[in-house]
């Protein structure tokens, strides 16, 4: 394991195991991560591991300023001196550019570059193909599961409405490169 992961994952559990189910996910999706990663570049497979164990960090509320948690997340870790690569992955995981427009933070949130990457793909994968508690769903699954919990008012369904279709391509593109990358 590489010290980026390694620091990744104490860092991913310093704010994610006091918020109870929320750490069972992020070791599900980290783990998912790793699973994937070889359905991308090389270079890019520490920041995606990282970035999984990293993603859900901006929900604690020591460091949950904004309540938009990939935002909150990035800028607390590019200013803890992490990777560009891993910050813009947390930064623009699972749709956040989908949501930041319904909370009316798109600007802030472009302070991030956004890139459509096999890594972003996979790690979108990873998220969405992982329910609340670390269990195994399909995305169709997770996608139900996450309209079920917000009422349709809230910011994160009306994201999820719009949003869907398209995250729903990333995982697509993600199965298939899996498929092409896996030994025969």
């Amino acid at each position: 394991m590489s010290a980026t992961i390694e620091r990744a994952m104490e860092t991913g559990r310093e704010f994610t195991y006091p918020l109870g189910r929320r750490w069972l996910h992020v070791q599900a999706v980290a783990q998912a991560a790793h699973r994937l990663s070889i359905a991308i570049p090389e270079p890019a497979r520490n920041d995606l591991v990282s970035a999984a164990w990293l993603h859900d960090i901006g929900y604690s509320p020591k460091i949950g300023h904004t309540g938009f948690h990939p935002l909150d997340g990035a800028r607390y870790l590019q200013a803890h001196g992490w990777p560009n690569a891993v910050v813009n992955l947390v930064a623009h995981h699972s749709g956040a550019r989908f949501e930041a427009k319904e909370r009316n933070l798109s600007k802030e949130l472009s302070v991030f570059l956004f890139e459509d990457t096999p890594a972003l793909d996979a790690l979108v994968t990873a998220d969405l193909t992982t329910g609340p508690n670390g269990e195994r769903l399909t995305y169709d699954e997770r996608i139900a599961e996450i309209l079920e919990r917000y009422l349709p008012e809230d910011p994160v369904h009306r994201t999820w409405v719009k949003a869907a279709p398209i995250l729903k391509e990333a995982v697509q593109r993600t199965e298939e490169r899996l498929a092409k990358a896996q030994p025969r």
